[in-house]
């Protein structure tokens, strides 16, 4: 919906609201003509059910406004003598058309001094709840939401199992672009399992001011551009999702609009120079440890966890054997080393059929482990580990993006690539137009062609183009283990969500072996990462005591306090 059909939306309703209540304004005591005008309307009508009139606000922002219309159908026909059960879910059922019915066909009157307090303990918990709700929402949508670290891209700088608290401030929060869904959920209705939200009407992209920008190296949370999933975990194809209803992913964004960005050795280079993360962040890498004993034992050592699989060696003159090319393609074996006799592959071949046509031999003292680069130099000559090689990709393969044959790269070898900047005009032709076509077809809603050795954009021949918006490039802390930019590219500024700033619950033993979410009572509290910070440098030190004594002085003072009223009275 563009702006033009969503003003034509809001007359619609203006129009609406007016044919269903100028009578009542008259009753009231107000002119006809106050029930049409666009503002000034919820103004007067305000003051007609006698609430604040900066509930007008509130009817004006997404998402909050589908809380607070219901309570308006209310508390409108309750200023006119309608206050029967049978009544409020009548207004409330029939999307407030039930206030056509009072406006033309009763003949009520104006209740001038009616109590605004509920008349029932019912009432009372209803209304507690109904502005509770409306809070809490407001506080979710635009200022603080929490998330849950799903995945381990990021160890282990952020963990799975870390609740935090993810700023939405700080950039400046995103209006919803969905204005009609549930409150407080993402794109599932919980025990249900349908969709929370009505894929039309779409509200126009607008972020509010925040106070700072991105930067480079910090952690974001964004709407994942590729997702076409309609639950998060859950694989399917074909899904189209509104942006704010995508899965939110977490990562750090390493290059800004405007940026040239290579890897290199697993290394991201910034406009030609290595980029240096901050003391907190805690990057790993595959690395290939050789042992004097089982490699099954140094997993015990290194981590069950971070065991990716032993290391198979293939004689040199296999690779030339069209069937060794093919069965290493399907079973999809990375380089991990290569001697003048044999090279080296990371998998695990169980066909011994396929085994006897490679003439590998599985070499029981190699494997391939996921570790923090300086934790890995630190084992070298510990616990019968002899070397630790970092690993490689070295074979260059469409699985990373743009996922074309003329420009194959791997998760280590990636790029140079420029990140568009808003305003920025680019040379397009056939060649560099696969960097750019899911940013000028899916993100700036061009259709795309090709003719010839000419670039068709809307059907016109095209040979520069100017972006509309700025673009990010977010990579996981886990190199070898992150889906990221370098699978499915830039991220959009439409799709940033805020900022994780505070871990206010870390546990262990998240999720089971298949990544299903565990029962909180198979839990386990990291109680070192409770209430810590996720910025800053240093050591993250937990705020969890201090929490507990204030909440502890808080208590006995309220106690005191009370007690100390008693007496008095």
């Amino acid at each position: 919906m563009n702006a033009t059909q969503w003003l034509l939306f809001i007359l619609i309703v203006q129009l609406i609201h007016f044919l269903g209540t100028w009578k009542l304004y008259v009753k009231a005591g107000h002119k006809a003509w106050e029930a049409a005008v666009p503002v000034y309307n919820a103004i007067i009508l305000m003051k007609i059910i006698k609430r604040p009139k900066w509930w007008v606000l509130l009817l004006f922002i997404p998402i909050i406004n589908l809380l607070m219309f219901p309570v308006i159908w209310v508390e409108t026909i309750r200023s006119f003598g309608r206050t029967s059960l049978k009544e409020t879910w009548l207004v409330i059922l029939t999307l407030g058309f039930y206030i056509y019915y009072v406006n033309y066909s009763l003949d009520v009157s104006y209740v001038e001094n009616r109590s605004l307090q509920p008349q029932s303990v019912a009432g009372e918990w209803v209304s507690s709840i109904v502005f509770a709700v409306v809070a809490a929402t407001l506080v979710h949508t635009y200022f603080i939401q929490p998330y849950v670290i799903p995945t381990g891209s990021l160890e282990r700088t952020l963990r799975i199992g870390d609740l935090l608290f993810v700023s939405k401030f700080h950039y400046g929060a995103r209006t919803p672009m969905t204005p009609i869904s549930a409150p407080m959920v993402h794109d599932t209705l919980p025990i249900l399992n349908i969709p929370s939200y009505l894929n039309k009407p779409q509200l126009p992209y607008f972020r509010l001011p925040g106070f700072k920008d991105i930067k480079r190296k910090e952690i974001v949370v964004f709407s994942w551009p590729a997702d076409t999933v309609r639950r998060f975990f859950k694989r399917e194809k074909g899904v189209k999702k509104p942006i704010d209803k995508k899965s939110n992913y977490v990562k750090r964004c390493v290059g800004l609009p405007g940026d040239s960005l290579q890897i290199i050795n697993g290394y991201v280079f910034v406009n030609g120079k290595q980029l240096e993360l901050p003391d907190r962040a805690k990057p790993m890498y595959q690395h290939v440890v050789t042992a004097d004993t089982d490699i099954v034992k140094i997993a015990n050592v290194l981590g069950r966890e971070n065991f990716r699989g032993r290391i198979m060696q293939m004689p040199t003159h296999v690779l030339e054997k069209d069937k060794a090319k093919e069965i290493i393609k399907i079973a999809g074996l990375n380089e991990v080393r290569r001697d003048s006799s044999f090279v080296y592959y990371a998998g695990n071949i169980t066909d011994q059929r396929i085994a006897n046509i490679l003439e590998v031999k599985s070499v029981s003292n190699m494997g391939l482990f996921n570790l923090v680069e300086k934790e890995a130099k630190s084992l070298e000559g510990k616990n019968g580990i002899i070397k630790i090689d970092k690993f490689e990709e070295t074979n260059p393969n469409t699985r990373v993006f743009p996922q074309h044959n003329a420009l194959k790269g791997t998760v280590d070898n990636f790029g140079p690539i420029y990140i568009p900047k808003k305003g920025a005009t680019i040379s397009l032709n056939v060649s560099t137009l696969p960097w750019y076509k899911k940013i000028l077809k899916d993100y700036e809603g061009n259709t795309v062609g090709v003719k010839g050795n000419q670039v068709l954009i809307n059907g016109e021949v095209a040979e520069t183009y100017t972006f509309k918006q700025d673009y990010y490039w977010m990579m996981g802390d886990n190199r070898h283990s992150s889906e990221d930019s370098r699978i499915w590219g830039y991220v959009p500024e439409n799709h940033i969500v805020g900022t994780p700033i505070f871990i206010w619950m870390s546990v262990d033993n998240f999720v089971d072996a298949n990544g299903k979410t565990n029962p909180p009572w198979k839990w386990k509290p990291r109680w070192d990462r409770i209430f810590t910070t996720v910025n800053g440098t240093g050591q993250p030190v937990s705020y969890f005591r201090y929490f507990l004594i204030a909440l502890a002085a808080w208590f006995a003072f309220d106690y005191f306090r009370k007690k100390k009223k008693t007496k008095s009275e």
